[in-house]
């Protein structure tokens, strides 16, 4: 047991307790969709609500017309309020009878004998003879003219189920056969009882069909169901029979599994629908072109092709017969359409299905997401966990709808979003509180030699305390000649420290200005780097303008001493700085004691660098750089070649520069002159020609009126000298060797 204990202590030392956490709510939503409770329900459905309401159904043809029962017809004199006589509606069956309909189905149900029956006028009305009455007597009932009309075409008839059981049913009534694969009446649509038809009209039918359409918790009609029970009768909807009378079908297919029914079959169809036998409606946009009047088809009215070669559906959009339903397009379609839109999504192939395999997809789906979340989310920026969280959102609306608009499925995105965004979120809040314990840990650290908007910036994007591997470019300076200005204070040390706060502010300000780092100060050098602990992409040129800046604010520096010493009467000895710069690969950290550290920098990159600063006097240049920093800013600012050096310690030679001034040298003809006089003096002396070697230097010091190359035609002219009475090697490849550090 104890070793059991022990696992999710180790798992979350090992992988974090935000994971141990996610891990956790990523099971608790596979078992909520195991569950599937009705949120999750109302959820999924409104997706596929929005779906149809962005897209819905493009009708290409219009095989069903609507014969309306609408205000107008209420309101004419000729058929009044409704019921309307049933010789009425006879007329009306044998107007579109001849104006070709196919099938005639009606979203009505006639329950109960018309109360304008001759028969029952006659005992109704008052003050009417004897012989009057009898001849009413005599005369056929409305509800048999109206069976007369059913059987003079091909009639299905509306039933509604209710939730009253009511007497036996008719069983002389012909039979829809069944053919059935498993057992589907456990999942059909419940009702106890059966509303009927008067029976003189019902067996005058070439069918009959539920046109009760249940709605869903909210209210919304999306799911029509095909097949129903109702009075332990196995009942076909209204659409669905007027299907199966249209194909001539008498035994109707129905295929079920253990999870529930999933095909109707009949004569050229075969309709998937969910387990309970719905189809989920494609619903195409409310369509006034397909209603006519019925006063208008009772009046012949109504333009023939309307009619021809046609379902026609009668019911009503009156509102006061209340049979007006919400779908996901329209929020008050008659009922009746909403059957003539199943007749067409059915007979134009354009059923929307929602695969059994797609509750698979999805809760696999949400545990892959959710898993590549937990392991991955913790290793990404913020700024790329919001990218990679979009694309990832994306994909999966954009597989959801792609699957209804090119293949009406109705594949759920909103479960493994819902899933993966609650882990995201819990990573996101858990990557906050670890950032918050971060830039403490930063504040501490570096807090003790960093100013504090830099402490600041490192508290949002904190470094690999630890130590990390990363290009920089390293600077190290030097004060020339300060033993000598410090012997003038020998008897002042609180002037020597004033003097040394007054060049090393300036000197620092400037490297900080450029995004440098001031690592430590060693007397009265300054040791910098760049791109770390901060990232700069732009670091070598950062780095070489702060060397430019620090040589103009030591300029301002030496400008006011001399002005104090003009005033004071004493001595002045101007300050100069040499710089060394170098990029290259270096280890960066916290490095030092238990007790005491520092982040520091270290590798061959900084050795380099500060040797160069040791060279900047031998060359007479301030600034000299390695050639890794001097081919990034070669565009930038105005470099000199100066020489091939072999660095005491390394096997390998470097090419370092001078770093001149800024765009307003490197573009004058004064420096462009020299620069090329230089290379010629270097290829010469690397050839071997000595004789031109100082020619170009002789045409050098004549152009150089500043003599700020002088110093280096001394070094190379004495070189020569040298090579001249002892000959390189003949395997010298023009390096010169620093002999010392």
């Amino acid at each position: 047991m104890k070793r059991l204990r022990a696992v999710p202590r180790w798992f979350a030392r090992r992988f974090g307790y935000a994971r141990v956490i996610c891990l956790l709510l990523l099971i608790a939503f596979a078992a909520l969709r195991v569950a599937d409770p009705a949120p999750v329900q109302e959820l999924r459905l409104r997706t596929f609500d929005n779906f149809q309401a962005f897209s819905p159904r493009t009708k290409t043809i219009r095989p069903v017309t609507i014969v309306d029962i609408d205000e107008k017809s209420l309101a004419d004199p000729k058929l009044g309020q409704w019921p309307w006589p049933r010789t009425r509606i006879a007329e009306i069956i044998d107007n579109l009878t001849r104006l070709g309909a196919v099938v005639i189905a009606f979203d009505v149900v006639f329950a109960e004998p018309d109360r304008l029956n001759p028969a029952i006028a006659a005992e109704t009305f008052p003050n009417l003879d004897e012989a009057t009455r009898e001849k009413l007597r005599g005369l056929p009932s409305n509800d048999q003219v109206l069976a007369d009309a059913l059987r003079r075409s091909r009639i299905v008839l509306g039933e509604t189920g209710s939730f009253d059981r009511r007497a036996d049913l008719d069983t002389t009534l012909p039979v829809t056969g069944f053919a059935m694969t498993g057992d589907p009446i456990p999942f059909m649509e419940p009702f106890p009882g059966l509303l009927r038809n008067v029976p003189v009209i019902e067996h005058a039918a070439a069918g009959r069909g539920l046109f009760t359409i249940p709605p869903e918790r909210d209210g919304i009609i999306r799911r029509v169901p095909m097949i129903m029970r109702a009075q332990d009768t196995t009942m076909l909807a209204l659409s669905f029979e007027t299907l199966r009378v249209l194909t001539g079908t008498d035994t109707v297919f129905i295929k079920a599994e253990e999870g529930g029914i999933t095909n109707l079959v009949l004569r050229g169809f075969q309709i998937p629908t969910d387990g309970n036998g719905k189809i989920w409606v494609h619903y195409a946009n409310h369509d006034p072109s397909i209603y006519v009047s019925a006063i208008d088809v009772l009046e012949g009215r109504v333009a023939p092709e309307k009619i021809a070669k046609k379902l026609i559906l009668i019911g009503p959009s009156a509102i006061g017969l209340y049979d007006i339903k919400t779908t996901p397009v329209y929020p008050a379609m008659p009922g009746v359409e909403v059957h003539a839109q199943v007749l067409e999504s059915v007979l134009t192939g354009s059923i929307l299905t929602r695969p059994y395999w797609g509750v698979v997809v999805e809760f696999f789906a949400a545990v892959l997401l959710g898993l590549l979340v937990i392991v991955f989310a913790p290793q990404l920026g913020a700024v790329t966990l919001v990218v990679v969280g979009a694309l990832f959102a994306s994909a999966l609306m954009g597989i959801s709808w792609y699957s209804y608009t090119q293949h009406r499925l109705l594949i759920d995105f909103t479960y493994p979003m819902l899933s993966t965004t609650a882990i995201y979120l819990t990573l996101i809040f858990a990557n906050f509180v670890r950032e918050q314990e971060q830039r403490r840990q930063m504040r501490s650290v570096f807090g003790q030699y960093l100013s504090p908007v830099l402490v600041e910036q490192l508290a949002d994007s904190p470094p690999k305390l630890g130590g990390e591997e990363r290009e920089i470019t390293v600077m190290f300076s030097d004060v020339r000649g300060f033993t000598s200005i410090s012997e003038s204070y020998k008897h002042d040390p609180q002037g020597l420290t004033q003097l040394m706060n007054r060049f090393l502010t300036p000197l620092t300000d400037a490297i900080i200005a450029r995004k440098g780092y001031v690592d430590k100060y060693m007397g009265d050098a300054i040791m910098a780097f760049w791109n770390a602990p901060l990232a700069d992409r732009d670091h070598q040129l950062n780095a070489c303008e702060a060397a430019l800046d620090m040589l103009d604010r030591i300029d301002m520096v030496n400008g006011e001493r001399e002005q104090e010493a003009a005033h004071g009467g004493h001595v002045y000895i101007p300050l100069k700085v040499g710089i060394g710069l170098n990029t290259g690969i270096g280890v960066v950290g916290n490095m030092g004691s238990d007790l005491k550290f520092n982040y520091s920098a270290l590798g061959d990159s900084v050795n380099l660098a500060s040797r160069l600063e040791g060279q900047s006097k031998e060359y007479g240049f301030p600034i000299i750089v390695g050639s890794a920093t001097a081919m990034a800013v070669k565009d930038r600012l105005a470099i000199l070649e100066l020489d091939f050096i072999m660095v005491k310690g390394k096997t390998e030679p470097e090419v370092i520069y001078a770093i001149t001034g800024r765009q307003d040298v490197m573009h004058s003809e004064r420096f462009q002159l020299l620069r090329n006089l230089t290379i010629e003096m270097l290829a010469a002396y690397r050839s071997r020609d000595w004789d031109e070697a100082l020619a170009a230097i002789a045409r050098g010091r004549k152009n150089d009126e500043a003599r700020e190359l002088a110093k280096l035609y001394d070094l190379y002219e004495a070189r020569i000298r040298s090579y001249r009475q002892d000959p390189p090697p003949d395997d010298w490849n023009g390096a010169h060797a620093l002999l010392t550090k």
